[in-house]
């Protein structure tokens, strides 16, 4: 060891307590970057072995290939495992509906399949046999076409042909040039429905049926599944084996490793993951930077007398970063281990949450890398090292006097360090020495602030975050009237109504009703509509027919008349052929989306609280006036039971609201030719909405709905998703603003405390001509105000600006239901942290002053 790195470790001892303080500083800046990059490593981890899980865990699939081929790849060297299905053949599809998909593809598993390959049942079970099939979903809700558990199914079965060339399911269906051509009779008995399997393509043209393969059929056709050992050569491997046989890569997989093409996920990781280690760094650097500066000035009249004596910049320089590697060396590896530990942690708490958001058979692990704990560590040292030079290339150029004499730090001139007498009156003579001090060193007042501020503008602004996170998710919880949805467009009532009876029987289930909403249009003379519609509106003539949108939502009959009664409507005027209706109309336009507001809160659309009008039903936006009929209208204040989520894309918001509310009795009376129904459905309120939906599965299935597109929701699942998120958000953002406050908090001391120590003899000064005890406190009081004001005139702007840009981000982002809210909370919590801060730190160090003898510190030149 040279002496300059001997001189350095003296120096170090010397000052433990800022020594201490920067290596505290490079622990939490390690395990901060640490923490971050093992989670984003465990997240991809999870994400993958979920995708395996649901979408099986083979790397790519070789289509139509033959038995020798299916040999050679279960030798290759670098494959872990293969799984193949005996490719039996296509057969036609009778009275199927999408003109691309016209075949059945039979896929006969072998026993490696059924363990690689994930099957999702959705009725029934798996083939024990040959002489059994599982039959996909997709046949009856995309191809139109009837299946159900125990039918027999007598196929004709053969190939694709186009000319000579045998075509498979990577071949897409050329309508005119194809043929099928008929090999064999083949008979199954229908043992289950499944969901379709992940690597059926969406252009394939055969919808998959699953069989167990015969050992006796000597097929030469077959799909081979393989995993890699290696996944990152699963592309060279694909290229190089293939030759002229069709391939598929698993992105469902390989997207998490990031091996796929489609990377947006791992692009949006890697991004936030950038961001929140570059906000690490320059926190990070902010305190090792200020460490150092402070470090050599406290040196710098040894490093000018080493200069004199013919020590050259570098070695001045090398000193230095010596001093960081050392700090590094003691600081990273127990920064790397806490952060391990500590991400640990937080993973354990949020691992439930996650379970329920994403992949519930799959747990949230902590996977440590050695690559990422290397980057980490990589990382952590380049901020340190860039911490210190910039210091080190400073000193390394100042003159040797202007070293020795210790002029280079604090230049007095009259013009910087002048007051005002106004400034004089307000601080008195200890506020004005206190100002004069910051006046001539700003550079290390600015330091100060800026780590405060940095801290204040995360803290608020990450709080602003989560506060319009949480109002959207209550907000979300209010929009719902029941848990379990079943919507559909198409299916008759003669399917939907013996269902409801038999889904209403579903365990947990203490009410239900049934519904359909259609689209009309209503009729109005403009003198009848409030003058506050016309100022939405404008100008109109009195005489002129306005024609309005209109909702008319068929309620069951018994849900009708408790809304009737509750009104305290008399019951036989509003029931019946003829019959009075019950309508809401009101102007929506001023007030928030998805919130819950009181009825009377929105603004009345017609002038009369009862009127007769012509009703239409809606085609294309445009009243069928020819179909009208005249109706008597009641407006009501009550808010009508939520409709079911809308299938087809509901366009852009109407800016007023107007449905009427019928029974279901009378939904024939308002169907015509040209009426379009825009969502039918049930809805059921549960005391177990997860296992009702479980319940209700399996009856659909039982039931054979197989002619019409439906989609049952589990609200209280989407509800629980959205709390589920918000806590996880909640921790992470909250353990990212604590290391980072504690970041800040470590570099206001090192800086005020170090800064005290390099005044001693100008205190000790102060001291010895007179200045009293109260004066010197209250001169380091006035130094605590200055710093903590500055701070919170910076601050509090920045971060009630950024508040402001994460809502309007929010709202551009679709969640227009939330309201600003000023962050006071917060604000509140900022000033009280960095006044407390800073005193505390000024306390500190002055009480060290104090213990000191004057004479002492008069004495002492701080070499």
């Amino acid at each position: 060891m040279n002496i300059f790195n001997k001189v350095t470790l003296q120096s170090m001892k010397k000052s433990r307590t800022r020594t201490i303080v920067t290596v505290i500083g490079v622990i939490l800046s390690a395990a901060m970057i640490t923490a971050v990059a093992t989670f984003g490593v465990s997240l991809l981890n999870y994400m993958a072995n979920g995708a395996a899980q649901k979408y099986g865990g083979w790397h790519v699939e070789f289509l139509d290939v033959p038995s020798s081929f299916v040999q050679e790849r279960t030798h290759d060297d670098g494959v872990a495992n293969t799984a193949t299905f005996e490719n039996i053949g296509y057969a036609k599809l009778d009275g199927g509906k999408n003109p691309d998909k016209p075949y059945l593809f039979i896929a006969g598993y072998s026993e490696k399949a059924f363990d690689t390959l994930p099957i999702a049942l959705a009725a029934g079970r798996l083939p024990k046999n040959s002489g059994e099939i599982v039959v996909s979903g997709r046949v009856a809700t995309n191809g139109g076409v009837k299946f159900a558990v125990g039918d027999k199914l007598t196929l004709a079965v053969g190939s694709r042909m186009d000319g000579n060339k045998n075509l498979g399911q990577h071949d897409p269906y050329i309508s005119g040039k194809e043929t099928l051509v008929p090999k064999a009779k083949r008979t199954y008995t229908i043992v289950g429905i499944c969901q379709s399997p992940s690597f059926e393509e969406s252009s394939a043209p055969g919808y998959t049926l699953i069989t167990k393969a015969d050992t006796q059929d000597k097929a030469d056709n077959f799909s081979i599944f393989v995993t890699l050992k290696n996944p990152r050569g699963v592309h060279a491997y694909a290229s190089s084996t293939a030759g002229t046989q069709a391939y598929v890569f698993n992105d469902n997989v390989l997207r998490f490793m990031g091996l796929s093409d489609n990377n947006v996920f791992n692009a949006l990781l890697y991004a936030v993951g950038g961001i929140v280690v570059a906000i690490i760094m320059i926190g990070s650097i902010f305190l090792i930077y200020n460490a150092f500066t402070i470090s050599l000035n406290e040196r710098t009249r040894q490093f000018g007398i080493l200069s004199s004596v013919g020590a050259t910049a570098r070695q001045l320089r090398n000193s230095v970063l010596f001093e960081g590697l050392c700090i590094g060396a003691v600081g990273i590896p127990i920064g790397v281990i806490v952060g391990i530990g500590s991400i640990g942690i937080v993973i354990s708490v949020v691992a439930r949450n996650f379970g329920s958001i994403a992949y519930s058979a799959v747990p949230l692990t902590l996977t440590v890398s050695a690559p990422a704990i290397v980057v980490a560590a990589a990382v952590s040292m380049v901020t340190i090292l860039i911490s210190a030079y910039i210091p080190a290339r400073k000193a390394a150029s100042t003159p040797v006097m202007e070293s020795i004499r210790q002029t280079n730090e604090v230049k007095i001139e009259s013009k910087a360090v002048k007051t005002s007498k106004l400034a004089e009156r307000i601080y008195g003579l200890e506020g004005t020495l206190a100002l004069k001090n910051f006046k001539r060193n700003k550079r290390r007042y600015r330091s100060i602030v800026l780590s405060l501020v940095l801290s204040v503008v995360l803290f608020i602004s990450a709080s602003a975050f989560v506060t319009y996170l949480q109002q959207f998710s209550e907000r979300a919880a209010v929009c719902t009237t029941y848990d379990i949805g079943f919507a559909t467009q198409d299916m008759e009532d003669s399917e939907m109504l013996p269902l409801y009876d038999k889904l209403k029987t579903a365990d947990g289930v203490y009410e239900s009703s049934y519904q359909a909403l259609m689209k009309y249009s209503c009729a109005a003379k403009a003198s009848d509509l409030s003058d506050y519609y016309w100022e939405y509106a404008g100008s109109h003539s009195p005489d002129e027919t306005v024609n309005l949108p209109m909702e008319i939502q068929f309620l069951e009959d018994s849900a009708y008349l408790n809304i009737i009664k509750g009104l305290g409507l008399p019951a036989e005027e509003y029931t019946g052929q003829n019959a009075k209706m019950i309508a809401v109309a009101k102007l929506t336009s001023h007030m928030k989306a998805n919130r819950e507001h009181e009825v009377d809160e929105f603004i009345d659309m017609f002038k009369s609280s009862s009127m007769n009008f012509t009703i239409a039903p809606e085609t294309n936006g445009k009243p069928k006036m020819e179909q009208g009929q005249n109706v008597s209208i009641t407006f009501v204040e009550t808010v009508p039971p939520d409709t079911l989520p809308i299938l087809e894309n509901s366009g852009s918001k109407n800016p007023i609201f107007f449905r009427v509310m019928v029974p279901y009795s009378l939904k024939e009376k308002f169907e015509t030719p040209d009426t379009h129904v825009v969502i039918k459905g049930l809805t059921f309120r549960s005391k177990n909405p997860s296992q009702s939906v479980a319940k209700m599965e399996a009856m659909i299935q039982g039931a054979g709905i197989t002619t019409a597109e439906y989609n049952l929701y589990n609200l209280n699942k989407f509800l629980d998703e959205n709390r589920n998120i918000i806590f996880i958000v909640n921790v992470f953002a909250y353990t990212f603003i604590i290391m980072i406050s504690l970041i800040a908090v470590a570099n206001v001391f090192n800086t005020i405390s170090t800064n005290i120590k390099l005044r001693r003899r100008e205190l000790a000064m102060l001291r010895s001509v007179g200045m009293s005890e109260r004066d010197f406190q209250k001169m380091m009081n006035v130094e605590c105000a200055f710093y903590g004001m500055r701070t919170l005139l910076f601050g509090l702007p920045i971060a009630a600006i950024s508040s402001w840009l994460i809502y309007k981000g929010m709202v551009v982002g679709g969640a227009d239901n939330i309201d600003f809210v000023f962050p006071w909370g917060s604000i509140g919590i900022s000033v009280f942290s960095v006044l407390f801060v800073v005193f505390i730190t000024m306390l500190y160090a002055i009480s060290k002053i104090k213990r000191e003898n004057i004479i002492d510190a008069l004495r002492d030149d701080m070499t």
